[in-house]
């Protein structure tokens, strides 16, 4: 079962605001979404509160490494990539620790 990757704008300007090297390091963790974005084994993957505070929207977040954090959703066959940020403020935002 493969997914698409959508990269949203935001994203996509942090992206390629990176060197070379992180970068390529977080694009590539990222492209492992297409074979499975649900949370399971290896606890780089959970599902968390959305910060809207709507049930209905399921806010997923992906470690990349141990500097950037992505956070994502889920729509039928397709991952959006809503925001990349650093472990600080990401843990700011989403009140995770």
């Amino acid at each position: 079962m493969s997914y698409e990757i959508v990269v949203g704008r935001k994203s996509a300007d942090f992206l390629n605001g990176l060197d070379d090297k992180n970068r390529r390091i977080v694009r590539s963790r990222l492209a492992t979404l297409k074979d499975d974005p649900f949370p399971g084994k290896g606890g780089d993957k959970e599902l968390i509160k959305s910060p809207k505070g709507r049930p209905d929207d399921k806010v997923y977040r992906l470690h990349v490494s141990r500097s950037f954090t992505a956070f994502y959703q889920i729509k039928e066959k397709t991952v959006y990539i809503t925001e990349v940020l650093t472990i600080e403020p990401a843990h700011k935002k989403y009140g995770i620790l």
